[in-house]
């Protein structure tokens, strides 16, 4: 069976991806997709989890697991998603390392699920912002006392992305920047649920909704429906001509208060960020989505 697992990162689309896909829950059921709601599974696999970091599982573990989770036999892929799955946010610089369970948990899902087709997806974020809102989360106001010994400029989620390969060589890793996850919450939507393509699905515009001038948001809805057989590559270009002349700028970039990122190292941090798109982009066994590519 395919699993697919949306493992965050935390404070990257808060839940609303999975929402999205809830939406469609009866259209990918027909074709063998579930997509059960997070209280049947999310504590059920992180105490599954917990139990074979240091044990093998019992050899029902799996079935006993997917009993709970699903109603049906009649599947081919199940689609789970959790913010929270490598890490809670107080523990994500734990020991001044960025996301230090990640091979860890990784490894634990494929211990619970050997025989399966698994599959990973991964939002990230630009580091300052993802830094101000995890520390926000937590209530941390000091940087030095939330990072440790790792400074704030050498954030890099090619790290991270590194250390799950490294968990899970022969696992495919889809990543995308939550920044851009506007102009492609279509591709996030049948990318995780797999479903087949040329079938309609709800939710395809969800979140331009929050970054569009309200005419965008008319003129939007009026394409697309003028043009129901558009394919992806020319719903894109919809998308990119409509967003180049109604996109809010005050909805589009974070603003950054931390007293200790100044505009000079929030510069820098950008720098370091669109650098390390390019290493994660070259990953071998990682796709990197880009908008309009």
């Amino acid at each position: 069976m395919q699993i697919a697992f949306h493992i965050g990162a935390n404070c990257t689309d808060e839940d609303r991806l999975l929402k999205s896909l809830l939406k469609n829950a009866d259209t990918l059921r027909k074709q063998g997709i579930i997509v059960p709601g997070p209280g049947k599974y999310r504590t059920l696999i992180r105490e599954a989890m917990q139990s074979v970091a240091t044990a093998s599982p019992h050899p029902d573990s799996r079935d006993i697991l997917l009993d709970a989770i699903i109603d049906t036999d009649d599947l081919r892929r199940l689609v789970l998603s959790n913010d929270n799955f490598i890490s809670v946010p107080p523990r994500i610089f734990n020991h001044g390392v960025f996301y230090p369970q990640a091979e860890t948990k990784v490894r634990a899902l494929h211990r619970l699920f050997p025989d399966d087709e698994i599959s990973l997806f991964l939002g990230i974020r630009h580091p300052a912002s993802f830094l101000q809102e995890t520390m926000r989360r937590v209530q941390i106001t000091d940087i030095g006392a939330y990072l440790t010994v790792l400074p704030p400029e050498e954030i890099r989620w090619s790290d991270l992305v590194r250390r799950i390969k490294q968990g899970a060589p022969d696992t495919k890793l889809t990543v995308w920047c939550n920044e851009d996850s506007p102009l492609i919450w279509d591709q996030l939507i049948r990318r995780l649920s797999g479903v087949s393509a040329g079938t309609a699905i709800a939710g395809a515009t969800d979140m331009l909704a929050n970054v569009l001038h309200p005419d965008g948001l008319v003129t939007l809805a009026k394409t697309l429906a003028a043009q129901p057989d558009a394919t992806d590559a020319e719903r894109h270009d919809i998308i990119a001509a409509i967003w180049a002349d109604h996109a809010l700028p005050d909805k589009l970039e974070d603003e950054i208060t931390l007293p200790e990122l100044d505009a000079a190292l929030v510069a820098h941090m950008t720098d370091c960020y669109e650098a390390d798109l390019d290493i994660i982009d070259a990953m071998p066994g990682v796709d990197l989505i880009l908008p309009f590519r």
